[in-house]
């Protein structure tokens, strides 16, 4: 029986999040944040010593990139070489940022050309950033013994947003404090990840524009009340904007906390932006692009709510040219919370840095 393309990916996505050895085309890989001595054995049992894939992003605050090309993300992965010296600690260094300002002499490193593992390091790259996982990875080329689990480069670059369709799973009637005549549509995508949820609150006529807004979850900021971010307040905001509203509207709730880099990298950030630097420092640093987020499945959404026009509430020109580029129509309104001490300069990165518009 053969299995589609899409099941092998996440099945591989979901092995690397457990910390197995997994191949990707030419190379067998492991992620760098959940190996342990054991998988890493395992991963060199053929007899060579594993190299470390990290983003042009990572590789540039590494000094081992070219710098122009990592800034707008256009660059390969790099491979670095991992000498005797290099242990587990010195490898987790190389991943993960958090501690550079404490060990900031690292190195001297060596790069390779990855030549025909090229395909492979994207798709490894991709995998591990599908997976939440720091985008670093012990890898060495397939040898011996295949790993259990073994997938074509190309198959891991069919994993959303390229395969992003989803289905209405179930709806229920949810009052809110803010909004009593809501609705919850639940959607489950096609490719295993995170359900999504829709609030369409009063009655929203399908035949004129209808006010939306997009909101990422943010644990800390919709549930803890942070102070970091405006998520919270934006939240609520919003919600009392569409009950308010004669034609009512829908609120998208979607699953991609931290700008698409997951909630655990996202503390990560946080760690970063307390050691002074910017929510785009903070995220490049740990090898992502400034926002990761692709807004397909938030159309797919829409469309499945049978809406076509939306006027949106958003300062994110990101969103509106996301809906844009799969057919709806966009008009934006704006949609900005005032700054407190503690989101200000965050508020500021985003307009300045990010082209958020007032």
């Amino acid at each position: 029986m053969s299995i589609a393309p899409a099941f092998l990916a996440e099945a591989a996505s979901d092995a690397l999040r457990r910390g197995r050895v997994v191949g990707i085309g030419t190379l067998a890989i492991l992620s760098a944040e959940l190996a342990d001595a054991e998988s890493l054995a395992a991963l060199e049992s053929g007899g060579t010593r594993a190299g470390m894939i990290i983003t042009a992003r990572r590789a540039a605050v590494l000094s081992l990139a070219n710098q122009r090309a990592a800034a707008v993300g256009d660059a390969e992965p790099v491979w670095v070489e991992r000498p005797d010296w290099l242990d587990m600690a010195g490898s987790r260094g190389i991943a993960d940022p958090v501690l550079d300002l404490a060990t900031p002499f690292k190195g001297p490193f060596r790069s390779r050309a990855l030549g025909e593992d090229a395909a492979s390091a994207r798709a490894a790259i991709a995998l591990a950033k599908h997976g939440a996982l720091l985008p670093a990875l012990y890898a060495a080329a397939i040898a011996g013994p295949d790993p259990v689990l073994t997938v074509p480069a190309e198959t891991v670059m069919l994993l959303p947003p390229a395969m992003a369709r989803v289905k209405i799973s179930s709806r229920a009637r949810l009052p809110l404090a803010a909004a009593e005549n809501t609705e919850v549509v639940a959607f489950r995508p096609d490719d295993g990840g995170p359900e999504h949820l829709a609030l369409v609150i009063g009655d929203p006529r399908r035949d004129q524009p209808v006010l939306a807004r997009l909101h990422s979850a943010c644990l800390t900021g919709d549930v803890l009340a942070s102070l970091k971010c405006d998520c919270g307040p934006q939240l609520h905001a919003a919600i009392a904007a569409i009950a308010a509203n004669p034609g009512g509207g829908i609120l998208l709730y979607l699953q991609q906390e931290g700008r698409g880099i997951g909630l655990l990298n996202k503390l990560r950030a946080y760690a970063l932006q307390d050691q002074g630097f910017d929510t785009v420092d903070a995220n490049t640093r740990l090898g992502f692009e400034p926002d990761e987020r692709d807004f397909t499945l938030a159309a797919a959404m829409l469309k499945a709510l049978g809406v076509g026009d939306v006027t949106l509430m958003t300062n994110n020109p990101l969103k509106v040219d996301g809906l844009a580029a799969h057919g709806l129509t966009v008009t934006r309104v704006a949609h900005h919370m005032p700054p407190n001490p503690h989101n200000a300069a965050y508020l500021g990165t985003k307009r300045d840095r990010q082209g958020h518009m007032p």
